[in-house]
């Protein structure tokens, strides 16, 4: 079975940084989708203090993404990547599944 989300060198190298400097009682991040933003769905990433039941656990690269059971069919194939900017850096989700995002990139629609 291919893997719901694959990381990228540069996601996962920053999910290890961000780890690493977290208080021992997360277990890793969690990645979840939840309605709103102008698109009608968004992506949220959030420290997992533990393993919930229904939880999908991605093991990629020296680093464990749990995803939230509700999220897995919307990010089916997705690549997480880091970005870094000038001004910002975030993690970005290239969604094969989405169908239209908002112009802010905050949101999406499948």
């Amino acid at each position: 079975m291919n893997q719901i989300i694959k990381l990228s060198d540069n996601a996962a190298n920053r999910i290890k940084e961000i780890m690493a400097g977290v208080e021992s009682n997360s277990v890793g991040v969690r990645v979840a989708v939840k309605s709103g933003g102008c698109a009608g769905m968004s992506y949220v990433m959030e420290y997992a203090k533990k393993i919930n039941p229904n939880d999908e656990v991605i093991e990629d690269k020296g680093v464990k993404v749990f995803v939230d059971a509700a999220a897995v069919m919307y990010l089916l194939g997705t690549e997480m990547d880091y970005k870094k900017e000038e001004f910002s850096s975030s993690f970005v989700f290239n969604n094969p599944n989405e169908s239209e995002r908002c112009g802010c990139g905050e949101s999406f629609k499948v």
